[in-house]
């Protein structure tokens, strides 16, 4: 086992044989990375990866596989367990993080040691069965798709034996940020999906938690990423039956605020302009109050007056009616600023995607070269011609 600051890898070598291009006349089959992260689930982690194993023999006819496990941190025998299974498994690479990272960095550590044409991540709990990876497949094969979500919010999905509460702050979130996300899916937040194995290899990830899960489609939509769903079936019976000898990760209220919280990606000049608007409305009508109070004070006051008769108009009224006067002009204040905010949010929102455009298109022509040099043995390649403009 090989160590590096924070992951060792197991069996890397192994794998890398049994995946290599050219081996033998069935690689010309698409190579399917399945991507598992687990954290404390030593109750059920045997099991369950003997259940996928199984599965995805039943697809060789038309896919290789590798499924690469993702130990993250945890405090019980999941190391070991699944250790134990990748031993028995030229296919089967386990690395493990010294501490509990979260899921999102999980993923981009193991987005990074994938080779798969195709990724597909899957709750280890096996809440969506197995068959769901041959049905996510089908789709990015037929759709040509970058990502294929497997929804349960959508027409045909379906939800089973999940708690009541969490079942309806999860739909809602949901809509929530399909909301802000221009309201074409049903889903922003689910784990199990299937990638363009090039495509999210390219793309950057911040994120170390669950918000990683809105932060990819948010970043696939930006870099004008086709991105499909499919029906699935959310069934939490077998969590259930193992959650006796189980530990949960899940933090409910955390997750379902990170969630929320997420909707600022996707449009956060709304976050200003909508308070903004409703401000100013509010304060339009105020402040013609205020007109109406000043025009039915001016036309009481004599002619003949020694001072401005408008300086004194609007002294008078400001003395009937003060909180018009203070509720109408602080409000208006604070509308526009609101407005101005969410027109700098745009601006900047734009500015971020050009970037990160741009910063993806290095990036892939990086692994391009990368790729190339791997392939031609000719170190040179690696570097980038500064010659040749990008």
């Amino acid at each position: 086992m090989s160590v590096d600051p924070a992951v060792s890898d197991t069996r890397a070598a192994e794998a890398a044989a049994s995946s290599r291009p050219g081996a033998s006349t069935e690689d010309r089959r698409p190579l399917v990375s399945l991507v598992l992260p687990a954290y404390n689930e030593a109750a059920i982690i045997a099991d369950n990866l003997a259940v996928l194993s199984d599965y995805m023999a039943t697809l060789e006819t038309r896919y290789r596989w590798e499924m690469v496990i993702i130990n993250d941190g945890s405090r019980d025998d999941t190391g070991e367990l699944a250790e134990s299974f990748a031993r028995r498994r030229d296919n089967v690479r386990v690395y493990h993080h010294i501490k509990n990272f979260g899921l999102g960095q999980a993923f981009k550590f193991a987005f990074g040691k994938c080779r798969g044409d195709y990724v597909v991540t899957l709750d280890i709990d096996l809440s969506y069965s197995p068959d769901h990876i041959g049905r996510l497949l089908d789709k990015i094969c037929e759709t040509r798709a970058k990502i294929v979500l497997a929804s349960p919010y959508m027409k045909g999905g379906k939800i089973s034996n999940v708690p009541s509460l969490r079942r309806f702050m999860s739909v809602w979130a949901n809509r929530f940020l399909s909301l802000f996300s221009h309201g074409n899916l049903s889903t922003l937040t689910c784990m199990v999906r299937a990638h363009d194995g090039r495509f999210i290899r390219v793309l950057n990830l911040r994120a170390t938690g669950m918000e990683v899960m809105p932060e990819t489609v948010y970043k696939s939509m930006i870099m004008r990423a086709r991105i499909e769903q499919i029906p699935a079936h959310l069934d939490w019976g077998p969590q259930n039956a193992a959650a006796a000898g189980r530990s949960s990760s899940m933090r409910m209220f955390k997750h379902i605020l990170s969630t929320l919280l997420s909707g600022f990606l996707f449009r956060p000049f709304m976050f200003f302009i909508i308070p903004g608007l409703a401000l100013l409305t509010f304060a339009l009508y105020v402040n013609t109050w205020m007109i109406i109070h000043f025009f039915e004070v001016y036309f009481t006051l004599p002619a003949e007056l020694p001072t401005d008769r408008v300086s004194a108009a609007v002294a008078a009224a400001y003395q009937q009616y003060p909180h018009t006067f203070i509720v109408g002009l602080l409000s208006l204040m604070l509308a526009v600023q609101l407005v101005s905010l969410g027109i700098l949010a745009l601006q900047n929102k734009t500015y971020f995607e050009e970037i990160f455009h741009l910063g993806s298109a290095i990036k892939g022509l990086a692994m391009q070269q990368e790729q190339r040099a791997a392939d031609t043995g000719d170190p040179m390649q690696q570097r980038p011609n500064p010659e040749r403009p990008l």
